[in-house]
Order: C-alpha cells, then sequence, then structure tokens
C-alpha cells in the first residue's frame, strides 16, 4: 500500500486542485440554498485525503535514495521542456507539512468566517496554495519552478483581495501583487539567460554543472544577482517586504498559511540553487548583507507595532534574513530546519492572534489585557509558539539556530554570531511584548468580556501547540538532532541566555511597575523609525512612486501634445481643405478643366524648375554679352 501510494506521490497537487475545482461549482445560486459551508467542507476533506496519501508515502521513501520520473511535455526547435519530478524523503516530507498545516488552516477556518459568505473563494485558494507549494516540492525544473511561483503571486493577489468591497483590501492585495512582481521580472531575467550556459533547468543537472564550471564572474553573478531578486520577493525581504505587512488585510485563515509556508517557497527555489550561486563570491555576499539587514531590521520593526498580526508579520521577514544568511553561507541543512521550525511556531501563532482579533473587535495590543483568565487555549498558544520560535532548549528553534551558529562559526563567519544573537533576542523580547500587553496586566474595556473561541478555532491550535512541543522528539527520532556528546555547549549557552535576557527584560517592563506606560524609546527619532519602518514606503513614494509618475505624466505630454498634435494637425488641415473647397466648387466643365490646367501648368513648373532656372541663366549670359559687344 505505501510502496503504491509513493509511487503516484505526483497526483498530491490533483486532490486540492479538484477541490478548488468543486468549490467553483458553488455560486450564489446554488450558496443561496445550501449556503457556502459545502465549499469549505469538500476541500478540507481533499486536503485530508492529500496529507493521509503523504504521510504514508512518507514512511515508504524514508532513508531511500530520491527518484525521478519525467513527464514529457513540450519538444520544439531544440527545447525540450520535460516536467522533471524529484520523490525523496526531503520532498514528500515537505508534502506532509504543507497539507498538514493547510488542514489546519481550513478547519481554523470554519470557525473564524463562520458568518462569511465568502467561503468559496477562500478554501478554493487555499486549495490553489496547496497545489502551487505541492507541486513546486516535487518540481525538479527551474522553469516549471519560476511558473508554480508566479501562480502564486497571482493567489496572494486574490486571497488578500478577497473582502474586495474594503479599500484597505484592495489596495493590500495591489501592493502585494506589484511588489512581487518586482522581484519576478529579475528572476525571469535569470531564469532565461541561465539556460544558454548551463544548457539545462533541472535542479540536480545544474548542480552536477557547478561542480566543475568555468564561467564568467561577471556573467555569473549578473545571473545570480537576478536570481535572487525572486526570492526577495517572496521572502518579504529588504526593501521588497512592504507587501506581507500589507497582506495583514486578508482574513487570518489565508495569512496562517501565507505568514508560515508560503513565504518557504522563495528559499526553497534558493536551497535547490544554491550550488549555482555559491559560484559567485559577490551573490553570496550580497545574499548575507541582505539577510542581516532584513533579519534585525524586521525584529526590530516588530518591537514597534501596536497592530497584533503586524507585529508578527515583520518576524517573518526577520526569520526569512535568517535562512537568506543560512544558504548564502551554505548552510542549506540548518536553512531547511529553520524554515521548518519557523513554519510550525508561526502557524500557531497566526491562529493566535487570530483568536484574539476574532472576538475582540480590536487588533491594537495596547487597547487589549487581561486576557489570560478568559483565554486559556489562546494564551497558552502564544505561549507555545513563542517557545517555539526562539532559541530557548529544548524546543525546535534551538536545535536550528544551533546547528546555524555552529555552521557560521566553522565557516568563518563569527560576525554572523552575532547577528543570530541580535535577532533571537529581539524577537524574544518582541514576542513577549505582544504577550503582556494582551494576555498579562489588567482587563481593559476592549477585552472586558472576551470569552475563549469556540472548538472549531481551539481544536486546531491544540494540535499544532502538541505538534510543536514535541518536535524535538520527532527530530530525534529522525536522528535529525545532535547528541549531547558533540554539542557545542558554548554556543548552546549564549543563544539560551539571548532569549532568556529578550523574554525577562520585556517582562519587566510591560509586567512591573517600573516604566511608565505607554513604553516608548528614549530618542523619538529613533522610535519614529522603527514605527514607520524605516522610512520604506516614504523612501518608494520618492524613488519607484516619484519616477513612474514623472514618467507617466511625460508620456501622457508627448501622446497629447506630439502624437496626438500631429494627427490633429491633418485632420484639421484636411477639414479646412474640403470646407474651402465646398466654396470654391462651381459645377462647370470649363472651371474644372480651367483648374486641371492650371494645377498641370504648376506641376509642370516645378518639375521644370531646374531646367527653367538654367535657361533663364543662359539667356541672362547671351543677353549681356550682346550688350557688351554692342
Amino acid at each position: 500500500m505505501a510502496h503504491l501510494l509513493l509511487q503516484s506521490v505526483w497526483l498530491i497537487p490533483c486532490y486540492s486542485l479538484l477541490g478548488a475545482a468543486l468549490s467553483a461549482l458553488w455560486f450564489p445560486g446554488i450558496t443561496r440554498r445550501t449556503g457556502p459551508r459545502p465549499a469549505g467542507y469538500v476541500n478540507a476533506i481533499m486536503t485530508f485525503l492529500s496529507f493521509v496519501h503523504a504521510a504514508i508515502a512518507l514512511t515508504a521513501t524514508w532513508n531511500q535514495p530520491a527518484r525521478q520520473i519525467l513527464i514529457p511535455w513540450l519538444q520544439v526547435a531544440g527545447l525540450d521542456l520535460t516536467i522533471p519530478i524529484e520523490i525523496s524523503s526531503l520532498t514528500v516530507g515537505v508534502i506532509v507539512v504543507v497539507t498538514g498545516l493547510n488542514l489546519l488552516a481550513q478547519i481554523f477556518a470554519i470557525g473564524y468566517m463562520e458568518m462569511d459568505w465568502g467561503w468559496g473563494r477562500l478554501y478554493s485558494l487555499m486549495a490553489v496554495f496547496e497545489a502551487g507549494m505541492t507541486a513546486l516540492a516535487l518540481c525538479n525544473s527551474l522553469f516549471f519552478s519560476y511558473i508554480i511561483l508566479e501562480i502564486l503571486t497571482l493567489g496572494t493577489y486574490l486571497i488578500v483581495g478577497i473582502w474586495f468591497n474594503q479599500s484597505l483590501v484592495v489596495t493590500g492585495a495591489r501592493d502585494a501583487f506589484l511588489t512581487k512582481r518586482i522581484g519576478d521580472l529579475f528572476l525571469l531575467m535569470g531564469v532565461i539567460a541561465l539556460l544558454p550556459i548551463t544548457g539545462t533547468w533541472n535542479f540536480s543537472e545544474l548542480a552536477e554543472w557547478a561542480k566543475t564550471a568555468e564561467v564568467d564572474q561577471g556573467v555569473i553573478t549578473l545571473i545570480g544577482l537576478a536570481l535572487i531578486a525572486g526570492p526577495m520577493g517572496k521572502c518579504a525581504q529588504f526593501p521588497l517586504h512592504l507587501w506581507l505587512d500589507e497582506a495583514m488585510e486578508g482574513p487570518v485563515p489565508a495569512s496562517i498559511l501565507r505568514n508560515s509556508v508560503v513565504v518557504a517557497t522563495g528559499a526553497w527555489v534558493l536551497v535547490k540553487l544554491e550550488p549555482v550561486l555559491s559560484l559567485s563570491p559577490v551573490v553570496l555576499s550580497t545574499m548575507m548583507v541582505i539577510g542581516s539587514i532584513s533579519a534585525i531590521g524586521g525584529s526590530l520593526i516588530a518591537l514597534a507595532q501596536i497592530d497584533i498580526k503586524r507585529a508578527f508579520s515583520y518576524l517573518v521577514t526577520a526569520y526569512m534574513g535568517i535562512v537568506f544568511i543560512a544558504i548564502s553561507a551554505q548552510q542549506t541543512e540548518a536553512a531547511l530546519l529553520i524554515v521548518l521550525t519557523h513554519a510550525l511556531s508561526m502557524a500557531l501563532m497566526m491562529m493566535s492572534s487570530g483568536a484574539v482579533v476574532w472576538n475582540s473587535i480590536t487588533q491594537d495590543v495596547t487597547q487589549l489585557g487581561g486576557l489570560w483568565a478568559r483565554r486559556p487555549v489562546s494564551g497558552l498558544a502564544l505561549v507555545v509558539a513563542t517557545l517555539g520560535l526562539i532559541a530557548l532548549p529544548p524546543f525546535g528553534s534551538f536545535w536550528s539556530m544551533l546547528k546555524l551558529a555552529d555552521g557560521l562559526q566553522e565557516s568563518g563567519h563569527p560576525w554572523l554570531v552575532g547577528v543570530l544573537l541580535i535577532v533571537n533576542a529581539l524577537t524574544a523580547f518582541g514576542l513577549t511584548r505582544v504577550f503582556s500587553l494582551v494576555f498579562g496586566g489588567k482587563p481593559k474595556q476592549m477585552s472586558e468580556r472576551s470569552p475563549e473561541v469556540h472548538w472549531p478555532m481551539a481544536l486546531p491550535m491544540i494540535i499544532l501547540s502538541a505538534f510543536t512541543l514535541h518536535l524535538p522528539l520527532i527530530l530525534q527520532a529522525l536522528s535529525l538532532l545532535p547528541d549531547w556528546a558533540s554539542l557545542n555547549k558554548d554556543m548552546a549557552l549564549l543563544l539560551t541566555w539571548s532569549s532568556l535576557f529578550g523574554c525577562g527584560l520585556s517582562a519587566a517592563i510591560y509586567l512591573g511597575n517600573y516604566i511608565q506606560k505607554p513604553v516608548q524609546f528614549p530618542i523619538k527619532a529613533l522610535q519614529d523609525l522603527v514605527a514607520y519602518d524605516f522610512y520604506t514606503p516614504k523612501l518608494y513614494r520618492n524613488t519607484v512612486v516619484l519616477g513612474v509618475a514623472i514618467i507617466s505624466q511625460l508620456t501622457s505630454w508627448i501622446d497629447k501634445y506630439l502624437v496626438d498634435g500631429v494627427v490633429n494637425l491633418f485632420g484639421l488641415a484636411t477639414l479646412f481643405s474640403g470646407q474651402s473647397l465646398k466654396y470654391s466648387t462651381s459645377g462647370q466643365s470649363q472651371f474644372y478643366a480651367l483648374t486641371i490646367l492650371i494645377g498641370v501648368t504648376v506641376l509642370g513648373v516645378f518639375l521644370c524648375w531646374s531646367s527653367l532656372s538654367h535657361m533663364v541663366l543662359v539667356m541672362t549670359a547671351s543677353l549681356s554679352h550682346q550688350q557688351f559687344l554692342g
């Protein structure tokens, strides 16, 4: 049974596509009779089948060599577009994580979208995301991976703008789409430019080619920079990070999936391309700088956010920045482990924030407080998510951070270990701050009557909390954790103390009465810098947006006064000449003959003008000569 499911694992994306197609049947006419819920149930069932299929197949592929399946698609003019599919324990494990989190997000949506009539759109788009990510995990081609990423970009636009009657939602969807398109455009250039050099888009063949490749450093650097531009947008890295913040205007169930695994699609492509990117030290250094800026910047900006969803979204940018650092240091195993621990913790964190927002009306953390006694499940979920995200033993993120720190130290990048410790401390501080403001202290007006959520929202949080707590045991059973004898105890202590320092300092500030509330930075300019996202939106308005506006205005002026002006001039000339001919036409044949004669005469004079001029000059010279002789 397991072997049969392993052979057909490439069919898993079809489950969710079938669910999305069935959801489309719930158009308004049927929805009025049955309600919107059946569309959600159909998709949840198909996602459950995908999860079971992948989970059983994972047991059959564990510790087995990877195998490839080739699906012919198009062969023309020497271009072979065959779809290569890689089936391994890694790719099937990714599918298990994606389908499992999507299933929990869909169950959560049953409660969160209880009174919403947009079930068909939401669930079908979540199914499209699932199909795209599972296909991306199996796909072993850069070209088809790019196509899948483009489909996911379109899905982001549609699912963020699902409440299209709200202006902020429409703006957020538009900005998310356009920001990603910037990186996708450069990624397409890199994908096209890579084929003539390597002769293939297959990730496995690219890795083999990179081992012995001798290429011009300038060319491979430009191609590498183009290839990382797309994942920068997908992973919300500076300066292409604003879309993730604005995407928070969409429904929380979509944010659960987007902030946990959708953002990691760019990191997945980077891991696959790491052998090619490592050919250029400039590309690796660029990734290192971008990741460091995003990691520190994202964790700092999160400290100044008062919207609970945005406070968590900037941490996504920070942790994807850490993944960029890991890939640039060629620590791909640590990068994948960080992606796993981050996905589980961030999904649980978004569930907790959605539970708070669902029946507390407001998302402003400064207006909440004292929810611990009323919301134990939501509070415990946030605590578990925090423990799973920061480097605190024995939880999952501690082991992934420790593996990365060891790799950075051994590879000669000790300053990146400092970046890792700073980001970890800032993350611990920021998450404790949110917990203290929302669940600590005394109840406020917005939180005095805020009961716990009902079971469709509580059940996924409980299941994911249990899985997050047991993740180290699962990793240990799979032999993915180091043994205590080879553990770098100094690095482990540094990571642990950075987590304890961030949590303790934040708890002392926000739970104690030592500092006046609301807490502000000592320097107002620094607080404004962080609160306003390092003025990145203003920078966009004064550079990219202003440049596009000037070019648009210049193009409009040229089109209006030059292109249209010339056309209008010919039109006016034709109209004027026609009006003039109207008054000069008598209908007499002799007048027409005279007009033709005059025209022919004028044309003849024009054509013979040079000859006539020469004759006049000759005659003038002859007369002058005769007068001289006379």
